[in-house]
């Protein structure tokens, strides 16, 4: 493969995982405004949307396939979880520790694999998962004082994702990545729905579902649209780069994360917050340099 032809790869998956963050930051703006579950709910009925339209039009009506309907029912569910309990979180923590928290991911699916998947888990694997999880303690430690257990909601969505990733593998060669993405978001639909009318009629006010203003519509269109693009330049930097090559860019949302805390936010970083996201970090290039070796 010419070195240019990696290097614009590295460059797609890098814009990818950028505006990812970007759109993390547009959800967080909505905090207070709009409860995470109704985000949540609106951002994927319009990605779905969007999604189906696309499919059909490249696709046709035999585009719409439903392969292994039960991994598919999974993951739908797990990336709804997952989705609510990150926007919740950002919703009450600084942008960047929910961002750094949410590293955990291949790590947790390296330990799920192994015990569900029966695929062998390499000592490196076992090490960086023991230091990713130090780090993570060390950011939670003092948001679990500040804000109790609800603190943990990025670590469970990174669960949740490790799940969608374990769902993933199993319908790899299932369909086209276009199909998958649909499933994925059009069965997400109704979990996140769902969740929005169960708070709403919960009598608990910060889930209480009112109109919202236009721009919080504005901004969740912005978020399904940029995100279902960030996934397509990540895809596309797959095409041209290896994705053992391409894995150490994902580290980029933790920086434009930060600097979107700060910038727009005012979240700066303390030392505690800083050292537990180099540990996770670290813990993650360290894997990665493994598996390569």
């Amino acid at each position: 493969m010419p070195s240019h032809f990696a290097r614009s790869g590295l460059l797609f998956a890098l814009a990818g995982f950028a505006l990812l963050s970007c759109g993390d930051a547009v959800i967080k703006s909505i905090a207070g405004a709009w409860p995470g579950t109704a985000v949540a709910a609106l951002r994927y009925s319009i990605g779905a949307f969007g999604l189906g339209m696309f499919l059909l039009v490249k696709e046709g009506r035999r585009g719409f396939a439903l392969p292994r309907p039960d991994i598919q029912l999974m993951r739908g569910a797990a990336v709804a979880a997952a989705t609510i309990l990150f926007f919740s979180s950002i919703f009450l923590m600084p942008l960047a520790e929910a961002t750094a928290i949410g590293f955990t991911t291949p790590m947790i699916t390296a330990i799920l694999s192994s015990i569900f998947l029966k695929e062998r888990t390499r000592a490196a694997t076992w090490v960086a998962s023991l230091a990713a999880f130090g780090g993570v303690l060390i950011i939670l430690r003092p948001n679990i004082a500040e804000l109790g257990w609800v603190a943990l909601m990025p670590l469970a969505a990174a669960l949740c994702m490790a799940m969608v990733m374990m769902g993933n593998r199993a319908v790899s060669t299932a369909g086209s990545p276009l199909l998958m993405q649909f499933l994925i978001a059009s069965i997400a639909v109704p979990f996140v729905v769902g969740a929005a009318v169960i708070g709403h009629f919960s009598g608990f006010p910060p889930l209480q579902v009112g109109i919202p203003d236009w721009t919080i519509i504005a901004k969740c269109c912005v978020v399904a649209v940029s995100a279902s693009f960030a996934h397509w330049l990540i895809y596309m930097g797959t095409t041209r780069a290896s994705a053992a090559d391409i894995a150490p860019m994902t580290y980029v949302q933790l920086l434009i994360a930060m600097a979107l805390g700060v910038a727009i936010f005012g979240d700066w970083p303390d030392l505690t917050s800083l050292a537990g996201s180099a540990i996770i970090v670290g813990a993650g290039l360290y894997l990665w340099r493994q598996r390569r070796v």
